[in-house]
């Protein structure tokens, strides 16, 4: 039985055009530029003013327009009712992708080169293999990742084979061609089942004769978790060798590589990408003799925008002929796109301003570093401390942040690399978790490496200098800086 009944919901959505200006604050310089461009193709009502002109036409941002959200537009009739959609198309279009997607659209330089399958192809069809067994050698190649590797197991091939290429074989036939033709192929290793058969495969190419290639077999061979983990001691008294022998052994695995097909690809892509600073940071001196430092938009983030002139007289001409069905058309099709520029210009502004509140918020707060340039001045600061001097969200600022940098006079910094959390010293000032990692990995650098210092010893150097942190701190921070455990760091 159907019922009937009334809810009251309170929800809360964004307009589109709330979305599309928080698309536009999360462009960089590069990116913005590819937009302003697009949409510009897009609404020939909008218009860039030229350099000669913007003194003149930079008033030209409100031209036409009386204020924000009315038509000042003056014709004889009135437009909106022939406006059937409350929404122009361009208001409710919306890009496909993700707020973080970090991909951007770089220029590359493509060469075209042989890739691993075809140069293992080549020389799989030059050895005396035919029939079936060759099918099942390039079905093999086939299923090599970009690496040199055969991820899958032989069951599965023997699957495939069968549904895909009408192949009936069995897991031992395929595995006997896997080693006695795919894996002799040139580069050495390539059709490894894992990095120690990689590395294997590599070593038996080399002359056995030689003592530290034939430790360096043994070793990969039977004591390939000891090497792994750093157990030297373990393998010293294995093989009852000396210490140079295992230095030389260790040597000759240094130089084999665990990714033989990274030499081939089927394009060689060079990205030039060039880093085009999103804020100018200038350092003047005071009248009272102290530095001022002043925030700067890149000027390509604030172009001069108008609204055609010519389109406004085109919509006049149309409304002198109200019954006209073409006209009426024409009409609303000019009516959305001056609508379209004028909201765009005001989005462009709002941009403008957002940027500019942003990067003055964090130069008050970091003003000491962008001084010295010194990492250790830089201050405790997170987006909340950002949001509060601005007024704007912790989102909007996160966004402002995202991919952006600045020129300072100490080079070009990722604004994003200068927020931190704070800890307290013993000296109950709060300092940035950025300056402990400094510490930490200076420690580290200058550490024994035939006795690495374990985590609680990195807490006791720590506190000597005032950073009193927890053990599983230290871990959190050496992980971040991708700083292995004291066993892998050990060195002979």
């Amino acid at each position: 039985m159907l019922k009937q009944n009334l809810q009251l919901r309170l929800g809360q959505k964004l307009a589109p055009q709330q979305i599309q200006l928080m698309k536009l604050i999360q462009l960089h310089t590069l990116e913005f530029e590819e937009e302003l461009e697009r949409e510009l193709e897009e609404n020939p009502a909008l218009e860039k003013v030229q350099e000669e002109s913007k003194e003149e036409d930079y008033a030209s941002l409100d031209e036409g327009f009386e204020e924000e959200g009315t038509d000042s537009i003056t014709t004889d009739f009135d437009v909106n009712e022939y406006i059937f959609d409350d929404e122009p198309a361009y208001k409710t279009a919306s890009n496909n992708y993700s707020a973080d997607d970090e991909d951007f659209d770089n220029e590359s330089l493509l060469t075209e080169g042989q890739s691993l399958y075809d140069y293992l192809l080549e020389q799989i069809r030059l050895i005396s293999i035919e029939g079936d067994d060759l099918k099942i050698a390039e079905y093999i190649i086939g299923n090599l990742d970009n690496d040199g590797y055969l991820r899958r197991e032989s069951k599965q091939l023997v699957d495939d084979l069968a549904f895909s290429q009408g192949v009936y074989t069995t897991k031992e036939k395929v595995e006997d061609i896997l080693e006695n033709y795919v894996q002799k192929l040139d580069p050495p290793g390539v059709g490894a089942r894992n990095l120690q058969e990689c590395l294997l495969l590599q070593i038996e190419k080399k002359v056995s004769a030689d003592k530290a290639v034939s430790l360096a077999g043994n070793i990969l061979r039977n004591q390939f978790d000891a090497l792994t983990n750093k157990h030297y001691n373990k393998i010293i008294q294995k093989y009852d060798i000396e210490e140079e022998d295992l230095k030389d052994a260790l040597e000759v695995i240094s130089k084999l590589s665990p990714k033989v097909g990274g030499n081939f690809d089927t394009q060689t892509i060079t990205i030039n990408q060039e880093i085009i600073p999103d804020f100018v940071i200038q350092i003047k001196e005071g009248k009272n003799g102290q530095s001022e430092v002043i925030p700067l938009l890149n000027s390509k983030n604030a172009p001069t925008l108008r609204v055609s002139d010519e389109y406004k007289d085109i919509l006049t001409t149309y409304s002198h002929d109200k019954n006209s069905p073409d006209h009426k058309q024409a009409a609303l099709f000019i009516k959305q796109k001056l609508d379209a520029a004028k909201w765009y210009i005001d989005a462009i502004n709002q941009r403008q301003n957002t940027l500019l509140q942003t990067i003055t918020a964090i130069v008050k707060l970091q003003k000491n570093y962008f001084i010295t340039g010194d990492e250790k001045s830089l201050k405790p600061m997170i987006l909340k401390d950002v949001a509060d001097i601005t007024g704007f969200d912790i989102s909007t600022i996160s966004r402002v942040v995202k991919s952006k940098y600045a020129d300072t006079p100490n080079g070009i910094v990722y604004l994003k690399s200068l927020f931190s959390d704070s800890l307290t010293n013993d000296d109950g000032e709060e300092v940035s978790t950025k300056e402990i990692k400094n510490h930490l990995q200076e420690v580290i650098n200058n550490e024994n490496k035939r006795k690495p210092l374990t985590d609680d010893a990195l807490v006791g150097l720590l506190k000597e200098k005032g950073y009193n942190i927890a053990r599983r701190t230290i871990a959190k921070y050496r992980e971040q800086l991708n700083i292995p455990v004291a066993r892998l760091r050990k060195e002979l």
